[in-house]
């Protein structure tokens, strides 16, 4: 049969029915999708130029003629076949390692292609030793009889992502044959006339260069123009989402009373920056508008945001709504409760919490007050989501650090109410480029200014002895400290601290005469309640913890922070441990131990130690880290981007948005001939994804 771009791989030769179904797990059922399972990466395979240096990557490609050959044993498992190459760049040896079987010969198919006199290609790793290059561990062949070498060495060469029952020698044939034989057939998505503006290459051109370039210029080239069309139907996805949205008009409508804002604010102990005053008007002008307000807060760790959201609920509440606040963990979900009893304590007004702990008969007497409208403010984790979560009258979602939520998510959410607006909040800044790509849909408030009063924090890279003499030096003094782990429970595989052995060892050993309590993620929630309740009562000194105290935990007694492994955790993260001191008057400091293993790890912590501004360190750990891991898994799978890339794209993602209102203003619906495939793909991306796209 002739297949089309909608034929399943199944029918291209070697693939079948077996091989279908594992490619099916890569995403990949046509030929079409085949063509856009992009590489994620490419090796240089051109002949390694000088054997005798090492190569930077531990890479060695080398071409030549085979002088002799032959199996060794080398073990009661283990046999070696080796052969000399004379190359033209001089003689190296190539070594294949294979477990023995008592069955078959498993040099079998070696002997036959790596014989005497044979030309062959061979790929693998170096033994760089004082001479240069003496050994290779060979991990390809390729026999030069067979022209299929040309798809593996000799250039720049595609490496897949795989999953187990795939080899990389048989994906990267077959996508070689699919593009040779379909690329041609691709269809451009994105317009000819906005194609010819930007200078991209056509579709199959940059299918041919993505997926085999010629040159590094070519593969650039290529991945640009992929990058574009995906940036294009992104911004078309945020536009349409903003349009749909500014098109309603919410059944409710808000005004300042003050019978609770006015009592709060007095209550509050403190004043507001400016800040918050300012982030409140903006936020307040905005539910006051017909459309549902959609905002983004960002602030850096303890800067206000709480409270500031903590107004906007109170503005809902008394307008005669209820409002949610919904966090990604259950130690935030009961900060935040404690947060609210706290500063609501004197007003009318009804708070209760809900989290998958909740027990059973609890959780039912919570549900129906929610429904009856006897709870004003429900807080709580993924719970709320939960179908039988029904709100009489919910009028404001809150969303706490919103990067560990998806679209899908905050979609949910707000379904639980007609037309309700949303505020979603992070405590990890980001370049406002990298924003508008994230949060296409929302408008953006930002609290760019910490509350006065604090002491900036001290961060040095420390020896253990030195941080646990501060430890002891602030506990005499009455003050508190962490102790934070990367793991719960020692591991084999990882020469890493744990928890749970650490704080046996400390608590009898370290400080036997301080109250050591532990608290991690594994816990029971009454658990962990329990651990923080003697820490923030200040009947415990040093508190061991995991990350799960990463955000939400606010107690200002504490002054000293020691991040064991420190090396091991990302600097967003880092930034945010920290953020659990400093919350007082008192000079507070952090200390991470642990010797950096790698260069990057070594660059987030000289950051964390040269800065306290959550802004950069924002900017700094997406240089490091790179957007896909930096969002969290949620959201880096919403966006559907495969080659471009949010930082080193900025020019390109401000184009996208600027053609994506062109067009819409254009063709609002995207019927236009010329934007049918451009539409087609958008509704496949985004309409199920994010369950809301609608250009019917």
């Amino acid at each position: 049969m002739s297949e089309t771009l909608e034929s399943s791989v199944q029918f291209l030769k070697g693939v079948g029915p077996r091989r279908a179904a594992l490619y099916e797990r890569l995403g990949v059922r046509t030929i079409e999708d085949l063509l856009h399972h992009y590489p994620r990466a490419w090796q240089d395979r051109h002949e390694t130029a000088d054997l005798r240096l090492p190569t930077a990557t531990g890479l060695v490609v080398a071409r030549g003629r085979v002088l002799r050959a032959g199996a060794f044993g080398a073990g009661p498992r283990l046999a070696l076949y080796k052969a000399t190459l004379a190359t033209a760049r001089g003689k190296v040896e190539c070594v294949w390692f294979k477990h023995l079987s008592r069955r078959f010969d498993v040099f079998s198919a070696l002997k036959e292609e790596v014989k005497e006199g044979a030309d062959l290609w061979v790929v693998g790793r170096a033994d760089p030793d004082l001479a240069g290059i003496r050994e290779i561990r060979v991990d390809e062949h390729y026999p030069l009889s067979n022209e299929r070498w040309r798809v593996h060495v000799g250039r720049l060469t595609p490496v897949y992502a795989l999953t187990e029952g795939l080899s990389q020698r048989f994906t990267r044939e077959l996508a070689f044959a699919a593009v040779e034989a379909h690329a041609d057939a691709a269809v451009d998505a994105v317009p000819a006339e906005l194609a010819a503006t930007r200078r991209l290459l056509a579709a199959p051109q940059a299918l041919r260069g993505l997926h085999f370039p010629r040159s590094e210029a070519e593969l650039e080239a290529a991945r640009q123009r992929m990058a574009y069309e995906e940036l294009l139907l992104l911004e078309l996805a945020w536009t349409l989402k903003r349009r749909q949205t500014g098109g309603l008009d919410k059944p409710h409508r808000y005004e300042v009373k003050r019978t609770l804002l006015s009592p709060f604010r007095a209550g509050l102990g403190f004043t507001l920056t400016a800040a918050q005053k300012r982030v409140i008007n903006e936020i307040f002008d905005d539910l006051r508008r017909a459309p549902p307000m959609t905002r983004l807060l960002q602030g850096d760790v303890g800067s206000g945001k709480t409270v500031v959201a903590l107004s906007a609920l109170l503005l809902a509440v008394e307008n005669g709504g209820q409002g949610a606040l919904m966090a990604p963990t259950e130690i935030l979900a009961e900060q935040h409760r404690a947060t609210l009893d706290r500063f609501l304590k004197n007003l009318p007004v009804r708070v209760a919490s809900l989290t998958s702990r909740s027990p059973k008969k609890e959780r039912d007497k919570i549900l129906a007050r929610v429904a009856a409208g006897e709870v004003d403010i429900l807080v709580g984790t993924h719970a709320l989501l939960e179908e039988d979560v029904r709100f009489k009258s919910l009028r404001l979602a809150v969303i706490d650090e919103q990067h560990r939520f998806g679209v899908r998510q905050r979609t949910t959410l707000r379904q639980k109410g007609s037309l309700i607006d949303l505020l979603v909040m992070t405590a990890t800044p980001i370049p406002r480029t990298l924003a508008l790509a994230l949060y296409g849909d929302l408008e953006i408030s930002t609290i760019d200014e910490m509350p006065p009063g604090r002491t900036p924090i001290k961060t040095a890279l420390a020896s253990e002895e030195e941080a646990f003499a501060a430890v002891r030096r602030e506990t005499a003094a009455g003050r508190q400290a962490y102790v934070v782990f990367p793991i719960i429970e020692e591991s084999a595989a990882l020469d890493l601290r744990s928890a749970k052995a650490e704080y046996e060892r400390l608590r009898a050993e370290v400080f036997p005469d301080l109250k050591v309590a532990l608290i991690h993620g594994a816990m029971p929630g009454r658990a962990k309640a329990q651990a923080m309740e003697e820490f923030v009562r200040g009947r415990a000194q040093v508190l061991v913890a995991t990350q799960v105290i990463e955000v939400g935990i606010d107690v200002p007694n504490a002054t000293v922070m020691v991040v064991q492994n420190a090396d091991r955790f990302g600097l967003a993260s880092l930034h945010q441990l920290r953020g659990r001191i400093g919350r007082g008057a008192a000079q507070s400091s952090c200390y991470l131990v642990g010797e950096a293993r790698t260069p990057q790890a070594r660059a987030r912590l000289d950051t964390l130690a040269a800065t306290t501004d959550g802004f950069r360190i924002g900017e700094e750990d997406l240089k490091l880290r790179g957007p896909g891991e930096l969002l969290g898994v949620a959201q880096s799978g919403e966006l559907s981007l495969l080659v471009a890339d949010l930082v080193k794209d900025a020019a390109l993602l401000s184009n996208a948005r600027a053609d994506a209102a062109a067009l819409l203003a254009a063709d609002p619906k995207l019927l236009r001939a010329e934007h049918a495939l451009l539409r087609r793909r958008l509704l496949a991306l985004y309409q199920s994804r994010w369950n809301w796209i609608d250009l019917a």
